[in-house]
């Protein structure tokens, strides 16, 4: 696996609000209008949300943000990896770390929406193999065919 630099991110850098066009962009392409829950880059920056961003060799790798839902339970929020980096452990090492920052936090659970067709399989695989299972809509999230949330103790 790869070695990253994490970092706290301010959302101001050019490379990153790129990701998070794409981000958003790929979830509109997969999912029905009314399905789409990724967050545009302005709301990442409210004061409720922490986001970081992964590089190696000075260049971004990917990207993921913990919102607080309140002071035992935190969101998983805007885990994307960048293109080129595919199947090189970067979706591991964001979400690892995002479970390290809940635990930091005092967090007793952390929870997480994603898409149900086939182009989230692979981020619903990763999801379980760290042990979030599906769970029941939380926070504001409704019934959906084509959203799935999971969740997982701390």
């Amino acid at each position: 696996m790869d070695r990253f630099e994490i970092r706290e991110d301010d959302l101001s850098g050019r490379e990153i609000a790129a990701l998070l066009e794409f981000h958003v962009a790929e979830a509109v392409r997969h999912s029905p209008p009314g399905s789409v829950h990724a967050m545009p880059i302005d709301r990442l920056r409210g004061p409720d949300i922490t986001f970081w961003s992964l590089w190696r060799d000075g260049e971004l790798a990917g990207c993921g943000a913990l919102k607080e839902l309140d002071s035992e339970h935190g969101e998983l929020k805007s885990m994307r990896t960048a293109p080129r980096f595919l199947r090189r452990g970067v979706g591991a090492a964001i979400l690892l770390h995002l479970i390290e920052q809940g635990r930091r936090r005092g967090y007793r659970r952390l929870s997480l929406e994603t898409g149900r067709p086939q182009a989230f399989a692979a981020a619903r695989a990763l999801y379980r193999k760290h042990g979030f299972e599906e769970c029941p809509p939380f926070a504001d999230y409704r019934e959906d065919d084509f959203s799935m949330c999971m969740t997982r103790t701390l």
